[in-house]
């Protein structure tokens, strides 16, 4: 009998429960956020290591832009970075190459219309080579107005060169449809055949949807060349302007004086 009332109770006793922890008044409880660990806040970038996947999520519909910043500490820069915008839509996505991920980041505007939007980017170089991702949407930079009225049409399968002088820092590159697709290679050339940075992108539509990136181009010798990918019914239009003049470089250098060691511009 006392066997049994002790089975009984041992019946009767409450099923545990999991208790629910709160964060003490005044600390923040953060809720699958990413908590800078520097403790400055204007440095956001997130470390992508080699081989794995980080993503930035924008449920509100105000959100009609992002900006997308790559860097690294001057290793090789290779990632995938894709726009989904609900299951198996990915309207955007692009392939990102670049040599030195210090000296030339890359930097892209990403459309968003329509929310909610999640922008993935995928490291797919090894894991030494860790980058260095920011992805921002309350400021973005704009085409300019050279841009928007330089644009020129590049059939499909065609391409297009634009050399710059020494004094260009930085190029702006805005490409976009009539709303068909857009496929297009991007490419940075300092020399003969000597990429510097490569971007292979697709855009379900050109119109909706267009591409802006700013390209790094220290040094001389710099052509940025970009080939529409897709067949002859598919023409896009490019505009291709500099962005940032150094005024400081000498004259020398603007007439051919400077000594290209490794494709980078050295003086003497």
């Amino acid at each position: 009998m006392l066997a049994l009332s002790s089975a009984t109770l041992a019946l009767r006793v409450p099923t545990p429960v999991m208790q629910v922890g709160y964060a003490p008044a005044g600390v923040a409880a953060y809720r699958g956020g990413v908590v800078p660990t520097r403790g400055i806040a204007m440095d956001s970038a997130i470390l992508v290591q080699g081989g794995s996947l980080r993503t930035w999520s924008y449920r509100s519909p105000a959100v009609e832009q992002v900006q997308v910043v790559l860097s690294t500490e001057g290793r090789p820069l290779d990632a995938d970075i894709e726009l989904w915008h609900g299951p198996d839509n990915t309207p955007c996505k692009m392939r990102v190459y670049v040599e030195n991920g210090q000296l030339r980041p890359f930097s892209a505007v990403i459309e968003t219309p329509r929310g909610p939007n999640t922008v993935a980017i995928r490291n797919i170089g090894q894991i030494e080579f860790p980058i260095a991702a920011n992805v921002v949407a309350d400021v973005v930079d704009q085409p300019s107005a050279d841009a928007l009225a330089s644009s020129m049409t590049i059939q499909g399968g065609a391409l297009r060169t634009y050399p710059f002088d020494p004094t260009v820092d930085s190029v702006e590159v805005l490409l976009k449809t009539d709303g068909r697709p857009l496929n297009a290679r991007i490419e940075l050339l300092q020399g003969p055949n000597n990429n510097k940075q490569v971007i292979e992108l697709y855009t379900e539509d050109g119109l909706d949807r267009p591409f802006f990136c700013i390209l790094e181009t220290p040094g001389s010798g710099n052509v940025v060349r970009i080939v529409n990918t897709a067949p002859v019914e598919f023409p896009m239009t490019a505009g291709v302007v500099p962005h940032s003049i150094n005024q400081g470089m000498p004259s020398d250098a603007i007439l051919g004086g400077d000594v290209v060691i490794g494709g980078d511009a050295m003086r003497f």
